[in-house]
């Protein structure tokens, strides 16, 4: 976890009672030259040093007399009665964050993954989580690991990385319904990484750039395919219609013979069929130097 429950240590105000009670003890007695006032002193300064107790703006601590609960102090300064009266450790009711792991676990496709996650939680009644659980900063990392694994295994690799989001709310809502009883509340939980073995990582890459060479001959073929009907469509075209034909022959033997020094080669039945002859030959003469 990232912190850990803070005791009740000796703080500055309590040292800061302690000296002046025997100064002043030590100053009477140097005044009238007996040391009952400097053993008094010291005594009243050793009762405060243990019996005052400063809880920070944002935690909270049980009181307990004699090991019963007697009821939440803070924050602010504390004044007890040592030996008779003890306080708990101190509830920090800030937001948290701790992370948490699952290392080699199957998911529902029995694929081997690391899953690294934050979680975020509070403490919103310190009294539960002081008197319901034991250490409920260790309960709540060990019941986020194992609900971690738990959905692991309910998800495939697929979703748990294109859906990492979902993933966390699933996690948070599990953990919240286990942990409100204890005064604590899970705000949301932050899938951070999903790794998967090396070797699987390589096959995977394999695999998705066999896939897309698929889709390039797919896509390759439909256009052959389109490219082909269309063909059909103009030859029926220029079936019913000659004339159509001849023009179009023109217009392709032109857009050939524009460009100086280029050659075409015409197939002997295309001239036929098509009657170019004629124009051949003409365009042979046009183009021939005396």
């Amino acid at each position: 976890m990232a912190s850990k429950v803070r005791l009740a240590p000796m703080n500055g105000v309590a040292v800061t009672v302690f000296v002046v009670c025997v100064a002043a003890g030590a100053s009477v007695s140097m005044m009238v030259r007996n040391s009952l006032p400097l053993i008094v002193g010291g005594l009243v300064g050793l009762y405060m040093l243990f019996a005052i107790k400063v809880v920070h703006q944002w935690e909270k601590v049980a009181l307990l007399r004699l090991g019963k609960y007697v009821g939440l102090r803070g924050p602010g300064m504390v004044i007890i009665v040592p030996i008779l009266e003890t306080l708990s450790a101190f509830v920090d009711q800030r937001i948290r964050v701790a992370g948490v792991s699952a290392e080699s676990t199957l998911t529902r496709d029995t694929v081997p993954v690391n899953v690294d996650a934050i979680i975020f939680w509070m403490v919103w009644n310190a009294e539960k989580a002081i008197l319901e659980v034991e250490d409920f900063m260790d309960a709540v990392q060990m019941s986020a690991q194992t609900a971690l694994r738990e959905s692991i295994g309910r998800h495939e690799l697929a979703q748990m990385i294109t859906e990492r989001e979902t993933l966390g709310r699933e996690l948070q809502r599990i953990l919240d319904e286990k942990t409100n009883p204890w005064g604590i509340t899970v705000q949301s939980v932050e899938v951070r990484d999903v790794r998967i073995p090396q070797g699987l990582e390589d096959a995977m890459s394999r695999q998705a750039q066999a896939e897309r060479e698929r889709q390039a001959r797919i896509i390759l073929g439909q256009a052959e395919t389109e490219i082909s009907d269309k063909f059909v469509q103009a030859a029926l075209a220029y079936q019913e219609n000659p004339t159509a034909l001849h023009l179009r022959a023109m217009n392709m033997l032109y857009e050939a013979i524009k460009e100086r020094g280029s050659m075409v080669i015409v197939p002997s039945s295309a001239v036929e069929t098509m009657g170019l002859g004629g124009m051949l030959a003409t365009s042979a003469v046009g183009g021939a130097k005396p």
